[in-house]
C-alpha cells in the first residue's frame, strides 16, 4: 500500500499529527508497537501554551471531552520558608487567553483518546506491530510485522513519533545531544488524596528532596520527586513507592499529608533528568516529532507542551506543500532548536533551583524567593515554562542571567 503519511509511532505524538493530517484529506497510516497503551509514568501536564497547541490544531475539545482537567493556581513551598507565606504568594495560572492554565489528562487515556481520534478522522490505525526495517530517500517504506503478517508500505514522508529511542532517528542518521543527568527523579500516580483542592499544583523542596504534584480531578494526584543521583536505590524495592509517599511529609508543606496517605494507583518509576536536542530534526523522506526529535528536562513538565507544538508546525508545512513537492522542514528545525535552547536554560535553572540539596542549595533558594518578591525578572524562566519559551525577551537566556537570578548564594 501506498500513503502520504506512514506514522512509526502512535502515541501523543503520531496519534495527535495522524488525526490533523487525516482531517485535512490525507491518507495516513499509523503504526503503533503496544497492544494496549501502560502508565510508564509519562507525562500528564500540558502547560498553557501547550494548551493554546491543542486548541489550534482542534484537539483541545477532544481532549475536555475524554476527562481532561485544569489546574489554575500554583504554591511553591520550600523549607525556609514558613507555610503560610508559600500559600499567601499562590499563583494563578492563567497566563494566557481562553487558557484557564494547564491542562491534566492520563497519559495512557490521553494516547488512547488520540489514536481513536486518528482512527475516526480516517488514518489505518494498526497495533500492536513490530517495525522490521525503515527506508528513507526518494522511496520511503515501512515493512512491519501485523497480526502474523509481513508488510512493506510505502509513503511520501515517513514520520518518527515512536519516542527517545527512534528507530527512524538512527536510519536517517540524525545525531542526539545529551547533556549529563542532573538528579534522579521518580513519579507515581495516587489515588485516595482526601480534601484536596484539585485545581492547585504545588511544588517545594525541603533536607534531600524535592517534590512536584498535580492534581488529576477528584482525588488522584500524580506526583514527581527529585533526589540526588548518588541515591540511586532510594526507592527500589517492594517497600519503594511507600517510602516514596513518605517522603512528601514535609514541616514546610504539610497538607502533603494527604498525598502521603494516598494509595498507589500505578507503578513507581525513576529516571533521569537531563535535556537531549537534535540540530535538524528531518531528513530525506523523513521527519521527527515529539520526544524522538529530542526532549526536554522532565523537570519542566513540557514534553506534551512540545510535542503539541511540533505537531502543530510540521502539519501547518505539510499542508502548505502541494502534491508532488517535498516539504521544507526548515524553518521547523530552526524554530524547535531555538524552542529547545531556552527551554533547556529555563530547567537548568529550575534543577538548580528546586533539585539540589544541603545547605548551600538552601541558602540559594531562599535568596531566590526573596529576590523573586520584589523584582518579577528573576523568575522570567518560569514565565518561559507556562507561557511559552518565545513569550520571555531573548535577554533572558543568557550566561549573565543566569548568574544574575543565582547570585543571590554568591
Amino acid at each position: 500500500m501506498s500513503y502520504d503519511l506512514i506514522m512509526v509511532g502512535g502515541g501523543i505524538a503520531g496519534s495527535a499529527l495522524a488525526a490533523v493530517m487525516a482531517k485535512a484529506g490525507k491518507s495516513v497510516l499509523v503504526l503503533e508497537k503496544s497492544e494496549k497503551y501502560e502508565d510508564r509514568v509519562r507525562g500528564e501536564w500540558i502547560a498553557p501554551w501547550g494548551v493554546a497547541e491543542t486548541q489550534r490544531l482542534g484537539l483541545y475539545d477532544v481532549l475536555m471531552n475524554a476527562g481532561g482537567h485544569h489546574i489554575t493556581s500554583h504554591i511553591t513551598y520550600d523549607e525556609s520558608l514558613p507555610p503560610e507565606t508559600c500559600e499567601a504568594a499562590a499563583q494563578s495560572l492563567g497566563v494566557l487567553p481562553d487558557v484557564p492554565g494547564p491542562l491534566c489528562i492520563g497519559h495512557p487515556h490521553h494516547c488512547q483518546t488520540l489514536y481513536n481520534e486518528a482512527a475516526k478522522s480516517g488514518a489505518v490505525c494498526k497495533r500492536p506491530v513490530v517495525v522490521q526495517s525503515v527506508t528513507l530517500g526518494d522511496n520511503p517504506s515501512v515493512t512491519y510485522l501485523h497480526e502474523g503478517e509481513t508488510f512493506t508500505d510505502h509513503a511520501d514522508l515517513i514520520v518518527g513519533a515512536e519516542g527517545r529511542q527512534s528507530t527512524v532517528r538512527k536510519v536517517a542518521g540524525i545525531e542526539l545531544h545529551q547533556d549529563p543527568p542532573h538528579h534522579w527523579f521518580a513519579g507515581l500516580l495516587v489515588e485516595g488524596v482526601e480534601g484536596i483542592d484539585d485545581t492547585l499544583q504545588t511544588i517545594g523542596t525541603e533536607d534531600n528532596f524535592g517534590f512536584l504534584a498535580f492534581p488529576q480531578g477528584g482525588d488522584k494526584v500524580r506526583v514527581y520527586g527529585g533526589y540526588a543521583l548518588e541515591e540511586r536505590g532510594k526507592f527500589n524495592g517492594e517497600e519503594g513507592a511507600k517510602r516514596f509517599l513518605e517522603s512528601f511529609k514535609f514541616r514546610s508543606a504539610p497538607k502533603n499529608a494527604a498525598i502521603a496517605n494516598g494509595k498507589p494507583a500505578g507503578p513507581l518509576f525513576s529516571y533521569f533528568n537531563n535535556d537531549s536536542w537534535t540540530d535538524e530534526p528531518f531528513a530525506d523522506g523523513a521527519v521527527l516529532i515529539g520526544d524522538a526529535a529530542g526532549w526536554n528536562d522532565p523537570i519542566n513538565g513540557l514534553g506534551l507542551s512540545i510535542t503539541y507544538r511540533d505537531v502543530r508546525i510540521v502539519s501547518d508545512i505539510l499542508k502548505a506543500t502541494s502534491q508532488g513537492e517535498k516539504p521544507d522542514f526548515s524553518s521547523y528545525a530552526e524554530e524547535r532548536f531555538e524552542r529547545m535552547r531556552r527551554l533547556r536554560f529555563a530547567g537548568q535553572l529550575q534543577a538548580t533551583l528546586d533539585m539540589e540539596f544541603g545547605e548551600e542549595a538552601r541558602v540559594r533558594r531562599h535568596a531566590y524567593h526573596e529576590r523573586r518578591a520584589t523584582d518579577p525578572t528573576v523568575g522570567m524562566h518560569g514565565i518561559a515554562i507556562l507561557a511559552g519559551p518565545e513569550a520571555v525577551p531573548e535577554e533572558f537566556f543568557t550566561e549573565d542571567h543566569r548568574q544574575f537570578v543565582l547570585q543571590g548564594a554568591n
